[in-house]
């Protein structure tokens, strides 16, 4: 009986988070559809509340959870994306990404060597630009990508996939997602004991931006600590040759364009001000402090040596330590830089549910090879 009470009480709580969930979800799109000032934001909530509010009202019941979480889905990403996709509503970077694609096809080059306008600078990798040359809006390329690396890293949750921060870039379009979504995925091989396979995908995803790279260090020491020097140099040599393969040719081709373009506009030293300028401190120190720019420079850069230091004294050994590590830096990068936006909190929220994750990895034991798996016995009689 008292087992059964139990049961009772932690399904009327779960009910309750989730009911209250669905319902600041909806008030936050319902924001976004009366203060925002872009067209595509406005349409995104709009539709996301409509949403989140049959979500809401699905989660009062035990039994109606899973369709909440499939309402909250579905009118959060699945049908602001289809009708923006349709009338050909997005945010600039699917026109970045999409131009830089026919850039590469047209001319060999993803890069403008004079970009007068924003709309010329490409602040990403040779790597994004693969992305604009596949068919169709660039929105199914880079969110695809990341619900597969989601799904692979075992982290395809409904509420993550609904939240606000995540399902608004899938919608409008978001180049960080399939970044992201490359280090989630990079991060669990890792942990697994593949180095060459955390190599590979770490260093598309370096390939790809420029806020991928501090995975690199993170998922070097997780390596060292489960699996010895020898495995982490086979695996860091796969990711810089994966990165530098498809960006040094690029850089060379086009110094001045690159650097224009992916170094100096993101850094907001490029004489073109970024349109990425929320008010998080690194944007209010460059806008508002006299040097505010190098203050911000410096702090990003004291606050990427305490990490470093943090991986030598103590480095990670499982994936959720080293999810956290990584959560925690790219926080601290992404508020601190002075051309930054909110939509840059992918990277920590991401992350940071990796970290709290209670999937169960298939982390190799340290120093040991990893076994392959066994199929069960009735799939043996199968084959």
């Amino acid at each position: 009986m008292t087992k059964r009470l139990e049961q009772h009480v932690r399904h009327a709580r779960y009910v309750r988070d989730e009911r209250w969930l669905w319902a600041v979800y909806a008030l936050v799109a319902l924001a976004f559809a009366l203060v925002s000032d872009l067209g595509p934001h406005r349409a995104w909530g709009a539709l996301a509340a409509v949403g989140y509010a049959v979500a809401t009202v699905l989660a009062c019941r035990v039994r109606t959870r899973p369709a909440a979480r499939m309402a909250a889905v579905a009118g959060a990403v699945v049908v602001p994306l289809v009708s923006l996709v349709t009338a050909g509503l997005g945010q600039l970077e699917v026109a970045v990404v999409e131009r830089s694609g026919e850039l590469l096809l047209t001319t060999g080059n993803p890069y403008v060597t004079a970009p007068a306008v924003v709309a010329d600078f490409n602040p990403y990798l040779p790597g994004m630009a693969l992305l604009g040359v596949l068919p169709g809006d660039a929105r199914w390329w880079t969110g695809g990508v990341f619900a597969a690396c989601l799904a692979a890293a075992g982290l395809h949750r409904a509420w993550l996939l609904a939240c606000p921060v995540i399902a608004l870039p899938l919608a409008v379009g978001g180049v960080d997602l399939p970044v992201v979504g490359l280090m989630c995925l990079g991060v669990v091989l890792a942990g697994q004991g593949r180095p060459v396979g955390a190599g590979l995908v770490l260093g598309a995803a370096a390939a790809l931006k420029w806020t991928a790279w501090p995975a690199l260090p993170v998922v070097l020491t997780l390596i060292v600590v489960r699996r010895g020097h020898w495995c982490a140099l086979r695996y860091a040599a796969v990711a810089l040759a994966t990165a530098t393969a498809t960006v040094l040719p690029f850089a060379w081709a086009n110094p001045v364009g690159f650097y224009r373009s992916a170094i100096a506009f993101p850094l907001g030293l490029a004489d073109t001000a970024s349109p990425a300028a929320s008010p998080l401190p690194g944007r209010l120190l460059a806008a508002y402090v006299p040097g505010g720019e190098v203050i911000a420079l410096a702090l990003l850069a004291v606050s990427a040596l305490l990490i470093a230091v943090s991986l030598v004294v103590r480095p990670p050994g499982r994936t959720r330590t080293a999810a956290a590590r990584l959560a925690l830096g790219l926080g601290l990068a992404m508020t601190l830089m002075p051309a930054t936006r909110f939509g840059y909190l992918i990277y920590p929220l991401v992350l940071g549910a990796l970290a709290s994750s209670r999937a169960q990895q298939r982390e190799a034991t340290p120093g040991a090879t990893p076994a392959l798996p066994v199929a069960p016995a009735w799939e043996k009689t199968l084959v």
